[in-house]
C-alpha cells in the first residue's frame, strides 16, 4: 500500500467529504474530485476526459480495484496528467449511478460496481466498464493500457469519442425518460406468477441460478396471490424460500441479519456485506408470512432481524446505519468463517463435535479452506434422534453453543460499518418495524420505528417540509430522490395502522403532495428520479423495474393507492393509474420483475377492504378490535382508525369515511368492501368473522 493510515503520503480533495466512501479515497494518489462543477470546470479548461469511478463503501471488488490501481503511483500518473477523475458514491449519487449504470448495461450488456465510466467534460459518456485489473489477463485489457488507448484516441480521434458519446446519451435518453405506454389487466398477475413458478429453484428455494439474491418483494407478491386465488404452489414457494435463505450461509447463524447475495445456488457461499434494506425488506416479508401461515419460525427470523439491528445497525439520533462491509483485516468474509479447531476451542469437546456436526465444519472447509455456517439440507429432527435428544433439547444445545461462539467472535476486528443514514433505506427499515409492531404487539418495536421517523423529521427534512438523502456526521445533504419519498410515505403509511396516530397520515398525505408536484412528469407519466428543481444531469431517468430493492415508481404506486383507500380522493387513484399505464409496456414484458407494481394493481383490480374501526364508550372494545384487525393478515385492506380525539382530523383527512361514527355510542366496525359497506358490527367475534370473510 502507498498510504500508512498515520501519516500518509498523499492527501485529496476527498479529505473534506462526509462520505465514508470519499472518505475511504482520501489518501490515494490519484487526485480525485467529489462530483460537482470544480472537477467539471478544471477537465474543459484543460480539455482532457473525465475518468468516473463509482462504487461504494461495503463493495468488496471496489476495494481490489482501489488495491490495484488507485493505490498504484503508476496508476495514478497517468490519471493526474490525462484525465479529471471523479469520485462517487452510489448510494449518495443514485441518480448519477442510475445514469451511467444505464450506459454501461447498454454498451456492455452488463452492469456492477466498481463501475468506470470515461466521459467528455460535457458528462457524455463514451467508454463503460465494471472492476478493471491494472495489468490485462486473459486476453482482456487492463486498466493501464485502457487509460493509454483512451488518451491517445483523446488526442489523435476525438471526433469518435464525440460520436460514440452522442449516441449513447441518446439512446438513453430515449430509453430511461419515456416509458411505453401499455394497458395492465389483472390477467398480467397470472403472467407473472407463472413468470415465478417457472425460475422456481424446487430444490433450494430462490428463483434462477447463480448468484441469487433474496428479491423479498417477490414474496409479497406470491402471498398475495396466494390469498387472492388460493394456489397453493405460490404459498410453498414462499415458505421454501424463506427457510432456505434462514438455513443458508447467507444467514449469519450466530450475530443474525442477512448478507446481501449468496454466489451459489444453495444459499450457502455469501457476498458477506450486510445492506440495511436487505434486512428490512426481508423482516417485512417473515412478518407477512407469519401473518399469513401464523408459524411462529417466521416470527423469530424476524425477532432476530431485529436484534441484529439494535445491537449493530442502530444510530444515537435514532437512525439506522447503512451497511457492513464483507472484508475484515482487507479479506473478504475473515469475520464470519470458523476453523474446526476454533470450534474446540471455545467449547467443550462434545459440545463442539455437535456444533460441527450440525453446522458443516470440516477440516476441509466449504469456503477458501473455513466454514461457513450453515444448516442446508440438515434434518434437525433426524440429528436429535441420532444424539438421544428432544427436539427442544437440542435446540438449547445449539442456542447455548451459538452464544458462546458470538461472544469469542466479538473479539475478532469487526467489518467497517458504512455509518451512513440514508432516508430511503430507513423507510424500509420504519416500515418493516411497524408492520412487525402490529403484527407481534411488540411496542418496542413501534418506539424504535418512532424514533427512526423522528430522526428523518429532525435531521433530514429542510425548512420547507423537503426531505433530504443522507445524513452522517451532523451533516444532511442532497435533495431527497424519489426512492427517499416512496420508502418514507410507505413508513409513514405502516406507522400509521401500528400506531394509530392521525399525524402519521397527514405527514404521508403531505409527502405525496411534494412528490406529485416535484417528481411527477405531466407530460408521459410516472415519477423521475430527480425532483425538477436539482441538479440537472444528462438524463432524468425513471427506474420501474424492480432490483435489490424496489424501485420508486413500484413502490409509490401501492403508496398513491392506499391512500386513495383510506382518502377516497381520486387524484391518487388516477394518478396510480396513470402510473401504471406508463410502465405498462415494461411490466407486461417481464411482470415477475416489477413485483411491487403488481402489489399496486392487485390492490386496485382486487376486492379491495376499507375497515373503519370508530371508538365509543368502551375503549376496551376498541382496543381489542384494533388488536384483532392488526394481527390478521390483511394485504388487500386498508385500516383507518377513529378514536375520539382524532375523529375530527380523520374526517378531513379521510372524507371518504366522514360519516362512519360510533353507532349508539358503541365502538363500531365498518367492514367495506369496493367502497359498498355491510352492516356495522360492535363485537370482538363478529369482528373475527368479518375478517375470514374478507373478500
Amino acid at each position: 500500500m502507498v498510504t500508512d493510515s498515520k501519516n500518509p503520503k498523499y492527501t485529496n480533495r476527498l479529505i473534506h467529504e462526509k462520505s465514508p466512501y470519499l472518505l475511504q479515497h482520501a489518501h490515494n494518489p490519484v487526485d480525485w474530485y467529489p462530483w460537482g462543477e470544480e472537477a467539471f470546470e478544471k477537465a474543459r479548461r484543460e480539455d482532457k476526459p473525465v475518468f468516473l469511478s463509482i462504487g461504494y463503501s461495503t463493495c468488496h471488488w471496489c476495494h481490489v480495484m482501489e488495491r490495484e490501481s488507485f493505490e498504484d503511483e503508476e496508476i495514478a500518473d497517468i490519471l493526474n496528467n490525462h484525465f479529471v477523475s471523479i469520485k462517487v458514491y452510489r448510494e449518495e449519487r443514485p441518480d448519477v449511478d442510475a445514469i451511467y449504470m444505464a450506459v454501461c448495461q447498454a454498451l456492455t450488456g452488463h452492469g456492477g460496481w466498481p463501475l468506470t465510466i470515461v466521459m467528455h467534460p460535457d458528462q457524455k459518456p463514451f467508454f463503460a466498464a465494471t472492476y478493471l485489473p491494472k495489468e490485462g489477463k486473459w486476453g482482456r485489457s487492463g486498466l493501464k493500457e485502457i487509460l493509454q488507448k483512451i488518451h491517445h484516441l483523446w488526442l489523435h480521434d476525438r471526433k469518435k469519442l464525440n460520436e460514440a458519446g452522442t449516441n449513447i446519451i441518446k439512446a438513453i435518453q430515449e430509453m430511461k425518460s419515456r416509458p411505453k405506454g401499455a394497458e395492465l389487466t389483472k390477467e398480467i398477475l397470472h403472467h407473472a406468477y407463472a413468470q415465478f413458478e417457472r425460475t422456481f429453484d424446487a430444490d433450494y428455494g430462490g428463483f434462477g441460478q447463480a448468484p441469487k439474491f433474496p428479491l423479498p418483494h417477490s414474496y409479497l407478491f406470491l402471498l398475495r396471490y396466494w390469498q387472492m386465488t388460493g394456489e397453493p404452489k405460490a404459498l410453498e414457494m414462499t415458505e421454501k424460500s424463506l427457510r432456505a435463505m434462514h438455513r443458508g450461509g447467507i444467514y449469519d447463524h450466530l450475530g443474525y441479519g442477512f448478507a446481501r447475495y449468496s454466489v451459489d445456488e444453495k444459499w450457502l457461499v455469501p457476498h458477506f456485506e450486510k445492506m440495511l434494506y436487505d434486512n428490512a425488506l426481508l423482516a417485512y416479508s417473515y412478518t407477512e408470512a407469519y401473518q399469513a401461515t401464523r408459524n411462529p419460525y417466521y416470527k423469530q427470523v424476524t425477532e432476530e432481524i431485529f436484534e441484529y439491528v439494535q445491537r449493530v445497525m442502530t444510530s444515537p439520533e435514532g437512525g439506522f446505519y447503512s451497511a457492513e462491509d464483507a472484508d475484515s483485516e482487507g479479506v473478504e468474509g475473515k469475520f464470519y468463517v470458523w476453523t474446526p479447531e476454533e470450534i474446540f476451542e471455545v467449547l467443550e469437546e462434545t459440545e463442539a463435535e455437535l456444533f460441527c456436526d450440525i453446522y458443516d465444519v470440516t477440516e476441509q472447509g466449504n469456503f477458501e479452506g473455513k466454514n461457513i455456517l450453515h444448516l442446508i439440507d440438515v434434518d434437525l429432527e433426524q440429528k436429535a434422534k441420532q444424539y438421544g435428544l428432544s427436539f427442544a433439547q437440542l435446540e438449547q444445545k445449539l442456542a447455548a453453543a451459538r452464544h458462546k461462539l458470538f461472544l469469542h467472535r466479538e473479539k475478532r476486528l469487526h467489518p467497517h460499518k458504512d455509518d451512513k443514514i440514508l432516508t430511503a433505506w430507513n423507510g424500509l427499515m420504519i416500515a418493516a418495524l411497524a408492520k412487525a409492531s402490529a403484527a407481534f404487539g411488540r411496542s418496542d418495536y413501534l418506539e424504535l420505528a418512532r424514533r427512526a421517523a423522528n430522526m428523518i423529521e429532525r435531521h433530514l427534512t429542510d425548512n420547507e417540509g423537503r426531505l433530504l438523502a443522507r445524513y452522517r456526521d451532523g451533516e444532511a445533504h442532497y435533495l431527497a430522490y424519489i426512492d427517499d419519498y416512496a420508502f418514507f410515505i410507505w413508513a409513514l403509511h405502516e406507522l400509521y395502522f401500528a400506531s394509530l396516530d392521525a399525524s402519521c397520515l397527514q405527514q404521508a398525505k403531505s409527502l405525496l403532495d411534494q412528490a406529485l408536484e416535484r417528481f411527477w412528469d405531466k407530460q408521459n407519466g410516472g415519477f423521475f428520479f430527480y425532483a425538477k428543481d436539482a441538479e440537472r444531469l444528462i438524463t432524468n431517468p425513471k427506474e420501474i423495474y424492480d432490483g435489490a430493492t424496489p424501485s420508486g415508481n413500484g413502490v409509490m404506486a401501492f403508496n398513491l393507492v392506499r391512500h386513495y383507500l383510506l382518502s377516497g380522493e381520486d387524484v391518487y387513484r388516477e394518478t396510480a393509474e396513470a402510473l401504471l399505464q406508463a410502465f405498462g409496456q415494461q411490466i407486461n414484458e417481464y411482470p415477475s420483475g416489477h413485483a411491487f407494481s403488481l402489489l399496486a394493481l392487485q390492490l386496485l383490480s382486487g376486492n379491495h377492504a376499507e375497515l373503519v374501526i370508530v371508538e365509543g364508550k368502551d375503549r376496551h372494545t376498541y382496543d381489542k378490535m384494533v388488536e384483532t384487525v392488526q394481527r390478521a393478515y390483511l394485504p388487500l385492506a386498508v385500516v383507518l382508525y377513529k378514536t375520539r380525539e382524532q375523529n375530527q382530523r380523520l374526517n378531513a383527512l379521510a372524507p371518504a369515511h366522514q360519516d362512519k361514527q360510533a353507532v349508539d355510542g358503541q365502538t363500531t366496525f365498518y367492514h367495506c368492501v369496493n367502497f359498498a359497506c355491510r352492516q356495522p358490527v360492535h363485537s370482538i367475534e363478529e369482528v373475527k368473522q368479518a375478517l375470514v370473510n374478507n373478500t
